[in-house]
């Protein structure tokens, strides 16, 4: 697992110039397998096929606070959005909190998202691994 690029990664999906499927190559090319973003803590851990392990602040000016409820109709609407690229990742985050969302693990292996709400409500959102 590299660093340098996991990092590159969160920057250029911070500023909106890369979208997820091509994070999800770049990620899986490095041997990540999955990765966790704690929303609360504004962090992301990744996870290597060898169980190396990399951890990231996830800056997010003006983050809501997590909503106390969870809304998997809202989150299902944000990753439409963001799959549309009508939204960036910043965007894309402070949705998904206001849609309380306290977190997600990215199972890039799995082709699955797994969105967790406060009092352990989720969604699962498959996704296809690009070419």
């Amino acid at each position: 697992m590299d660093a340098t690029i996991l990092h590159e990664c969160l920057e250029l999906s911070l500023s909106g110039r890369i979208a997820f499927p091509e994070v999800v190559a770049r990620m899986l090319a490095t041997g990540v397998e999955r990765y966790d973003a704690d929303l609360t803590r504004r962090e992301l851990r990744h996870y290597a096929t060898d169980d190396s392990t990399h951890a990231e602040s996830l800056p997010l000016a003006d983050a809501p606070m997590v909503a106390r409820e969870f809304s998997a109709t809202a989150v299902r609407s944000a990753v439409a959005s963001a799959q549309r690229r009508e939204i960036d990742y910043p965007h894309f985050l402070r949705r998904i909190m206001a849609a309380g969302s306290v977190g997600y693990t990215a199972y890039l292996a799995g082709r699955k998202v797994v969105y967790f709400g406060r009092a352990g409500e989720t969604h699962v959102e498959p996704f296809t691994v690009p070419a």
